[in-house]
């Protein structure tokens, strides 16, 4: 196990497309969506421990939710916590979290990820990962996984590769943003696209260098306290200028601009699950095809939908298809699965009309 390998776990956002199961106050990586009795965040804790030491795990986090972090991944800690202010997208926090890894080890590579991913074939995807750190190891390398697509989803973002530079190894020519169903089909046809997973491999110096050349603004933020970092008066400096940084994800401000970008095509049994749509195309299905968690139910001439009850309620549901229904807590969703992409801007018109109490 190489101790200059590094993970990034990022673990702060609030998963507002898993509302209402997924609250502000405890977002959908904290919870076991998956019924196995871990969270999303542990298993995806879990499955790095087999990548580097444990000391080498970092998470990536908004402030308020360190402590569920330090209750729910036994033996962390608060200096694995890389905690941010402040929400200002994926840029900002990977730039904090580079600058201060590579202030302890000039030599890191680094495996940036989501917390809320699920991954079917561990085995194939650690495999996978330790392609691309022996890569990003030898080579000033960006590299991205990409997951070969296995239908014209319209909830990804999609990379479209060129030439194979080295086996198994390809430049990025394009990313695309979310398609229409046509275009999805259209990627899906021509065999040179895949989706974009959100799953990064580099050297910390290589992000840096990139920040510096296509987003200065940030990388000079963050250079403005490279003397700081790992030191007590870390945590002030971050929290009197992180704030001041842009809100921008790390697709726009490097990946879509940087010519050292290159892709990995895999396929070990992904979904981003940031959706109830994703959930439900990797769950276990009933006979007409419904996905149930709910202990005292009665459905019928109900099929293709997917359904969560609060324990302690009893639910009767007829005459439903292709449907989301979710009761949690003080809140209700019954909405066409096929319509979900609306929930999140139909919430947040909601929070506008009546508070932000059910959010």
């Amino acid at each position: 196990m190489d101790k200059k390998n590094y993970v990034l776990i990022m673990a702060g956002g609030t998963g507002s497309r898993f509302w209402p199961k997924s609250r502000d106050h405890f977002p959908k990586q904290f919870l076991d969506i998956l019924g196995t009795g871990k969270s999303l965040l542990q298993i995806t804790y879990q499955r790095f421990l087999k990548l580097c030491p444990a000391e080498n795990i970092f998470i990536v986090t908004n402030s308020q939710y360190q402590g569920i972090i330090l209750d729910q991944l036994t033996g962390i800690s608060t200096a694995q916590l890389i905690c941010e202010p402040s929400r200002n997208n994926t840029a900002p926090c990977i730039a904090y979290a580079s600058f201060k890894l590579a202030a302890m080890d000039p030599q890191a590579n680094l495996i940036v990820a989501p917390s809320d991913h699920f991954i079917l074939y561990e085995d194939i995807f650690t495999e996978r990962i330790r392609f691309a750190l022996a890569y990003t190891d030898k080579h000033d390398a960006l590299v991205t996984l990409g997951i070969s697509p296995t239908r014209p989803d319209t909830g990804y973002g999609y990379i479209r590769y060129g030439k194979e530079t080295q086996t198994g190894i390809y430049k990025v020519e394009e990313f695309k943003e979310k398609p229409g169903l046509q275009r999805a089909k259209e990627y899906l046809t021509s065999g040179n696209y895949l989706w974009n997973a959100g799953i990064f491999i580099w050297k910390a110096n290589s992000i840096i260098s990139a920040l510096k050349k296509h987003a200065p603004e940030i990388h000079d933020l963050f250079e403005r306290g490279k003397l700081l970092y790992n030191k007590p008066e870390e945590r002030d400096f971050i929290d009197t200028n992180y704030t001041s940084s842009p809100n921008i994800s790390i697709d726009y401000a490097i990946m879509e601009q940087a010519d050292n970008v290159y892709t990995i095509p895999a396929d070990f049994g992904w979904s981003d699950l940031g959706t109830w749509a994703s959930l439900y195309e990797t769950a276990a299905k009933d006979p007409v095809n419904n996905v149930i968690a709910a202990r005292q139910i009665d459905v019928k001439d109900t099929r293709n939908s997917i359904i969560h009850i609060n324990d302690n309620k009893i639910a009767v549901i007829r005459g439903l298809d292709n449907f989301i229904v979710v009761d949690e807590d003080n809140a209700l969703l019954i909405y066409p699965k096929d319509q979900e992409q609306e929930i999140k801007e139909v919430v947040k018109r909601m929070s506008e009309t009546f508070g932000n109490s059910f959010l």
